[in-house]
């Protein structure tokens, strides 16, 4: 076992049950603005693991805006990245919105009010970093309006967008296939035969290299790889396209799934499909990661080049930076444990830049931290 991964599982069996709990350590980053990652690797400081924090300068994952009712302002919202070490964010809408009608803010606690495919959302995040610029952070704009059992109309919107707003959306998704904890909402899954449908859209989407990040639950406890063949199918239909998993597939009606079960079926699927990526987002993986750390630590550090980082933050207007601070901090841990490749590839976004075709490059690791983080 390395030292960092030793470190990590430290962390993890001490960790506070308290949901409010402050993180464990601060997770600013004044030294690293923004334009520093214009600059190729040998122009920029070495990143020294030793000193400098392990939470990501990428959240590939990030809604600024809730399922309903108020949002944390932009210039609010900006503050919280601008005090940690997050320098890259994905703007992810909601792509199922609640019944404005409802006065609901999160879907679990309004079983039964519909949550419907719009681009309420992304309209609104367009607008918003039109009208708020930050010179310290990249903002890349995700289409999340997509409807994937029912993908007819979907060209004839991103048509919309390109006039509403050219160039600007970049990104696709959190689209989702199957989400169960949507179900008691009206959600709809993806079938075999919609995802048929999904050529026109998925043409245009690769055309453009515009990345899509879906959400497809793997199963359930009862069932861990039910929806499995689901996804399989979506990656076998459009092998061309860069699609990123969600979660790994994780979610809370997964929360007993084998391990190693989850890691083969991971690495199966992303040597068959090369252009597959996977997103470990969400506080549901460290449930996984607290408890099999070095299964899940040593998957990431063989494929250090398929793995991005994120918190899944929801920004509902009645949270505070602490809470995102605390999320940032939670998803980040694996990074700490992970080796230096790893860690520059998925901490310092390297993937992300790569992915996007980015002019901009993650920081080369400290020498001093080399022999750190392989327990010399």
């Amino acid at each position: 076992m390395t030292a960092a991964l030793a470190v990590y599982l430290s962390a993890c069996s001490t960790m506070p049950d308290d949901e409010e709990a402050e993180p464990m350590v601060s997770v600013s980053n004044d030294s690293r603005p923004l334009s520093s990652f214009a600059l190729p690797p040998d122009q920029q400081d070495c990143y020294d693991r030793t000193s400098e924090p392990y939470t990501a300068v990428v959240d590939s994952h990030f809604h600024p805006r809730p399922f309903g009712g108020s949002a944390i302002p932009a210039p609010e919202l900006f503050n919280f990245f601008d005090n940690t070490t997050v320098r890259f964010v994905n703007y992810f809408g909601i792509g199922q919105v609640l019944d404005l009608q409802s006065g609901c803010t999160y879907y679990l606690d309004c079983p039964g009010v519909p949550a419907s495919p719009s681009i309420k959302n992304d309209f609104v995040n367009g607008m918003e970093v039109m009208a708020y610029p930050h010179e310290n952070l990249h903002i890349t704009l995700s289409m999340t309006f997509m409807d994937l059992a029912h993908p007819e109309n979907i060209t004839s919107l991103i048509e919309l967008y390109d006039k509403e707003y050219p160039g600007m959306f970049s990104w696709s998704g959190e689209l989702n296939v199957m989400k169960q904890a949507l179900l008691g909402n009206l959600h709809e899954p993806a079938t075999k035969e919609s995802i048929d449908g999904w050529a026109p859209f998925m043409a245009v989407l690769q055309e453009r290299g515009i990345p899509v990040t879906l959400h497809s639950d793997l199963g359930n406890d009862a069932n861990p790889t039910e929806f499995l063949p689901l996804m399989e199918y979506v990656l076998a239909s459009y092998p061309d396209n860069k699609i990123v998993w969600a979660h790994m597939g994780l979610s809370k009606e997964l929360a007993n799934m084998n391990p190693y079960e989850h890691v083969t079926i991971m690495q199966r699927l992303l040597g068959d499909y090369p252009n597959l990526m996977l997103d470990i987002s969400w506080d549901v993986l460290f449930n996984a990661y607290h408890e099999w750390g070095p299964v899940f630590i040593n998957f990431f550090n063989s494929h250090p080049t398929r793995i991005l980082p994120g918190t899944d933050f929801v920004a509902a207007g009645t949270k505070s930076f602490d809470q995102y601070a605390k999320e940032l901090d939670v998803t980040s841990r694996a990074l700490k444990a992970m080796d230096d490749n790893a860690f520059r590839h998925i901490a310092l976004g390297e993937n992300y830049f790569r992915l996007m075709g980015l002019d901009y490059y993650a920081p080369d690791i400290c020498p001093t931290t080399a022999a750190v983080s392989a327990g010399q």
